[in-house]
This record gives C-alpha cells, structure tokens and sequence, in this order.
C-alpha cells in the first residue's frame, strides 16, 4: 500500500476533525473519534499533532482558509454596492452547502470563548483584512469613496448578516425558506446602503438589477 504523504494525511485529519466537531461538539470531538473519522490510527493523528490544542489550531487555519477563499472567489470587481452585496451573497451560499463547516465554525468559535483563545479573532480579523481590501478595490475601481468608518460599518454588518442567517439555517434546514431569507437578507444591507453611502450610491442602491425585477417587501419576509 502506498504511503500517504504527511501534509495529505494532515488536511484528511483536519477535514474529520471539522465533522466530528460538527456532529458532537468539540468536547465530544475525542482524538480518538476524530481518528475513526479519518480512517487513521491513533498514533497517526499523534503523529501529526502532539496535542488537541494543536490539532483545533490547524482546524481554525483550515476555515479561515475557506472563509478567506469564499471572500475572494465572489470579487466580482464591481462598485461598493455590487461588491458588497456578492460578498454577502457568497458567503450565504457557502453556508448552505456547507452545514457542517457553519456548524463547526460556531462550536469552534464557542470553545476558543470559553479558553479566551484568540483562534476566533484571527478568523473573523482575516475575513475583516480580506473583504476590506476587496471593497477599497472596488471603490477605487468604481471612482467611488468610503469613509473608514463607513467601511468598518458595511464589513460588519456583511458579517453580522452571514452569521445570523448561518444560525437560522442550522436550526430550521429548510432549503427553500431560507433562499426566501437571503433575498430578504440581501434586501436589509441595499437598505442600508442606501443611506449610508451617500447619494451617488443611493441612487444605485435604489435601482433594480436589470435582470430583476423590484420586489413587495412582504414577498421576501414570507416563509411559506
């Protein structure tokens, strides 16, 4: 049998790691069943991390990893407004398909709260740096300007938005309500926007899509 190259054996660890802490939480996330997940020997995982601290360490990378990957993959290299909303759109999808990294990243988040680790920071302040430079990009691209302070406000509130829409889906699972909430989502940060950034970005806030067509509120806020 070949062997299996350490940096291969690793990320196959991590990636069971992520599902044994979606599954059982990460005290119900031995090393032991985190080797059974993986289909690895014990002293394999040992092998490859001398400690669970060091293990959830790398399992943090691995999501900020993802979380900086999914940020960058939705660039769609528009104005403030446009890049905004992919963003929020982007990230939203990655949830949906991808419940048992949002699962994991709560309960992770949870521990490294309870240890007054900084794991949880070094996510949420890469995903910050990420989507800062992509909306500064796109403002310089667009002619547009954005205060500091506005920026912070609209990454935050991208953030803040992706996060409660992660938690709605994990309890309720219900695919077809929740592509109702992401529109409704959506429409929360255009109505931000437009007062927050100013009347030229107002006016494009205001405007729909051209393959869309404006929307009553309550069709979004419906769930059936």
């Amino acid at each position: 049998m070949a062997r299996i190259p350490s940096t291969e054996r690793r990320a196959d660890l991590v990636a069971a790691a992520v599902r044994t802490i979606a599954a059982r939480g990460v005290d119900g996330a031995t090393t032991r069943s985190i080797a059974q997940e993986a289909g690895a020997p014990l002293a394999t995982l040992h092998y490859c991390f001398a400690t669970k601290e060091l293990l959830f360490a790398a399992v943090f990378e691995h999501v900020a990893a993802q979380y900086r990957d999914v940020l960058t993959r939705n660039d769609i290299h528009g104005d403030v407004r446009t890049g905004a909303r992919a963003l929020l759109s982007g990230v939203m999808e990655w949830y949906l398909a991808n419940p048992e990294l949002a699962a994991a990243i709560i309960e992770l988040i949870s521990w490294a709260r309870r240890q007054s680790d900084k794991q949880a920071e070094m996510v949420y302040s890469e995903a910050f740096t990420t989507m800062r430079t992509i909306i500064e990009s796109a403002a310089t691209a667009s002619g547009e300007t954005i205060a500091p302070d506005t920026l912070d406000a609209l990454i935050y509130l991208v953030t803040t938005l992706s996060d409660g829409f992660a938690l709605n889906w994990l309890v309720f699972t219900d695919e077809a309500a929740a592509r109702r909430q992401m529109e409704l989502t959506l429409g929360a940060l255009d109505a931000w926007m437009a007062v927050n950034l100013g009347s030229e970005l107002s006016a494009q806030s205001a405007r729909p899509a051209p393959e869309e067509a404006p929307r009553p509120l309550m069709s979004w806020v419906s769930t059936r």
